[in-house]
Formats: structure tokens, sequence, C-alpha cells
């Protein structure tokens, strides 16, 4: 375990040391990554829940507070009466009174009810935690492959380009053949029908780009502009069972999914708790005036009492159920989410190795059809070879060239869904030049149940007013 450790540490230096190197008037990776997580929505979105999620602790605090209301009211009586003492005469009274009553109510026992519910809130908040990472990993996974989708459509165009230009040599020269009568009108059409193909494939290819650019505005935030390739690939985990070892342990998925089956046994206690009886304390003064005849009473009250549910129609006994049955649910999904990050991870470390194999071959491959190639045009030109073949010739050395090209991002691309696969992929274990988002900083300011009177309370507010005009 350590050793894993100690290799992802070290790629994650090797990785910070890559995203830093710059070019005079290039855009690396890093400043792509850089700008996609100060750009990014979906991570302000995420950022705001997570927020929302450190509110319910500060509710679930409040049950062991004191609940001080008030409350005020104004009457008027209209009634009439009639009596023996009035001759059976109607007579009306109108008394008008005001009254003013202030209350407060304390829970002194519960069984731990509150506290476990306080337990269940701080756990959510860390399950929160590390979605966020998960949705950090996802916004700067999106902005890589972005700006390595850039660099292949890119060079996809460059090399339609050249390709245009080789095919419309070889129409030239397939016409000035002709005139002299070495070949045939068929040679001619071979090279216009390719060069049609052509000019086909390089608008394809065009499209293509103009695709991926927009995926990397959405992406990072800005138009690509004169992307660099990083030097090298990130430091990976040096085989297959370190990478799954270290996607089981570090990935937020699972973390997430850790706290969530916490969670959910809390749940199972808070639920067996919700039978036990409460014991409250609770006061009220107040104050009645009588605005006819100035009269007025006063009266404080205070009282103990406890109260349990005995019976609610089976509502509690099938919460217990259903508490259990969420446990159990919450504990397979964990072995679930392991199998699927491992499972991830090894695939995407496999996916790394075929694409650096499909490198390799692709570059020898490269190099044996540009010579068979340049042998084809010279053979051509001897009469020992057709247009046709220094086509055929041309569309080997073509594929041979965009299949290298293929190899060579997805050996990138491949790499940081690795380091995403393994839980790596943070602007923190990057070492971008942003400031990193701190969790705990809102966490820290209303862990407590600051009242909005209070002094931490109008700290707050001016937080939130900041958050709100970014």
């Amino acid at each position: 375990m350590n050793r894993i450790k100690s290799g992802l540490a070290s790629a994650a230096l090797t990785l910070g040391l890559a995203l830093s190197a710059t070019a005079s008037g290039a855009e690396t990776l890093g400043a792509a990554l850089t700008s996609a997580y100060n750009t990014s929505g979906l991570l302000e979105q995420n950022r705001a829940l997570l927020r929302a999620a450190d509110e319910s602790v500060a509710q679930a605090l409040s049950a062991l507070r004191p609940v001080v209301q008030w409350s005020a009211s104004a009457n008027q009586r209209f009634t009439e009466s009639a009596s023996a003492a009035t001759g059976f005469a109607s007579v009306s009274a109108e008394p008008a009174s005001v009254s003013l009553e202030l209350s407060a109510s304390l829970l002194l026992y519960d069984f731990g009810a509150s506290q476990v519910g306080i337990d269940i809130a701080k756990e959510s908040v860390l399950s929160t935690r590390y979605s966020l990472i998960g949705v950090e990993q996802q916004v700067l996974l999106r902005a890589a492959a972005a700006f390595f989708q850039v660099q292949r459509a890119s060079e996809f165009v460059s090399v339609r380009e050249s390709n245009l230009r080789l095919i419309r040599q070889e129409l030239r020269a397939a016409q000035d053949r002709f005139e002299v009568g070495e070949v045939t009108r068929t040679d001619v059409s071979l090279a216009e029908a390719r060069l049609a193909a052509a000019q086909s494939a390089l608008s394809a290819a065009q499209g293509g780009l103009n695709q991926a650019r927009i995926e990397y505005v959405a992406a990072v935030g800005r138009e690509p502009s004169n992307l660099q390739t990083p030097a090298s690939l990130p430091a990976l985990p040096p085989t297959v069972q370190a990478a799954m070892a270290a996607a089981a342990v570090n990935h937020p998925s699972v973390l997430a999914a850790q706290k969530d089956v916490k969670v959910s046994e809390l749940n199972v206690v808070a639920a067996d708790l919700a039978l036990r009886p409460s014991i409250n304390l609770s006061t009220s003064y107040g104050v009645t005036e009588d605005l006819n005849d100035s009269g007025n009473s006063r009266g404080l009250t205070i009282g103990v009492g406890a109260s349990q549910t005995i019976y609610a129609g089976g509502r509690l006994s099938s919460l217990q159920r259903q508490a259990m049955q969420r446990r159990d649910a919450t504990r397979s999904n964990l072995h679930v989410v392991v199998d699927n990050v491992r499972s991830d991870a090894g695939n995407a470390y496999s996916n790394v190795l075929v694409a650096r194999a499909s490198r390799d071959a692709g570059t020898q491959q490269v190099r044996a059809a540009q010579v068979a190639f340049d042998g084809v045009r010279e053979e051509t030109s001897l009469g020992a070879r057709t247009t046709l073949d220094v086509l055929n010739a041309q569309q080997d050395l073509l594929q041979a060239r965009v299949d290298l090209i293929s190899a060579r991002i997805d050996e990138y691309v491949g790499a940081y869904q690795l380091l995403a696969a393994t839980g790596q992929l943070t602007a923190e274990k990057l070492g971008l030049p942003v400031q990193i988002y701190d969790p705990a900083a809102y966490y820290n300011l209303v862990k407590d149940a600051p009242a909005g009177l209070s002094k931490r309370g109008q700290q707050l507010d001016k937080v939130l007013r900041r958050i709100g005009k970014q």
C-alpha cells in the first residue's frame, strides 16, 4: 500500500512539473485545466450543494438549542345578554383586550436521537465532499479530452491538406503523361476521383475540428489557441494491479459510498430511537391588558413534559424496516462501486498499453509507408508503375499517418482517464496554479448554528453576498 501511495505521489509531482512547462505563445494542458477549474459552472453548482449540505449540520444541532417564540393578539368581544337582573332587557358588552406572550422550550433528553441526527448530517456532508471531488475529476477530464481532441482534429486537417496537395501533384503528372501518350485517360480519371475524395475528406476533417473547438470552449471556457502537446505522459501506476488497488482506495466514488453506508447505519439507529420518549422543558410568560377598565393579568408558567408515541398505525415499525433495507442496499452498493472503479481502472490501464503499442507500431508503419510511396513514385517516373499504384501507396501512407495521430492522442487521453480512474485527477494533485476550493471553510462557519444577528451570522451574510457576485 505504501508503494502504491508513493508511486502516486511521484506521479502527481511529475505531472505537476509537466503541466507547468510552457512555450512562448503556446497554450499548455495545464493552462487549459486551470481555466476549466476556474470557470466551470458545474463545479460552482456542486459547491453550492455542498454548502447546502453543511447547513444540515446546523439544522440538526438546533434541535439541542432552546426555541424562543413570541405571540401577540388584540381582541374585541361583541356580546348581547338578557337576565332577570336587567328585567330581561338586552345588554351589550364590548370589552377589548390586548395580550402578549413569550414562550421558550428546550429538549432535555431524547435518548440520543438528536445527537444521531447531527452525526447523520456530518456524514452526509463528508459524502457530498467526495461527490464534489468526483465532479472536479469529471470537469478536468473533460477539459483534458477536449484539449487532445482539438490537437487530433488539427493534425487530421494538416494531414488531409498535405494529402490533397500530393494528389493534385499526381493529377498534374498524370495529365502531363496523358498528353504525351504515356498513360490513358483512365489514369487521369483515377487521379481526379481520388482528388474529389480527398477534398471531401478534408471538409469532413475541418468539420471535426470545428466541433472539437466548440467542445473545447464548453469544457475549458475559452477558444483554443496554439495548443502545445505535453512533453511527456504523466507518471502512471506501474502495473494494472497497482492501478486497481489505488482506485479501490482513493476514488471519490468509493469514499462517498463508504460515507453513504455510515449514514444508512445511523438512520437505522435513528429509526429505533424514534420509539423512545422525549422530555422537554417549557416556559411562558404572558400579559393581558383589558382596555376598558385598565385591568390586566400577568402569568408565568414553567413545566416539564414527556411524550412518546405508543402506536402510529404501524408507521414507526415500517420506518425501522425501511431503514434496515436501505442500509443493506448501501452496503451492497459499496461493493458494486468498488468493483466498478477497479474495473474502470483496469480498462483504462489496458487502453494506455494498447494505445502505446499502436503508437510504436504506427511509427514503424509510417516510416515503411513513406519509403514505399517514394519508391513507387520513382518507379512510376521510369514507367514501371501506374498512376493507380502511386495513388494506392499515397492512400496507405495517409492511413498510416492518421492511425499514428490517433494512437498518440489515445495514449494521452488514456493516461488522464487512468488518473481519473485512480482518483488522482484533481487540481490539488495536479499542482494547478489555482485557488483550491476549501470545502471546510463554509462548514466551519455554520457548524455551530450561528444566529442571523450574531457576529458569525453577519460574517456568513458577507460570505454569501461575495459568492453571489461571482
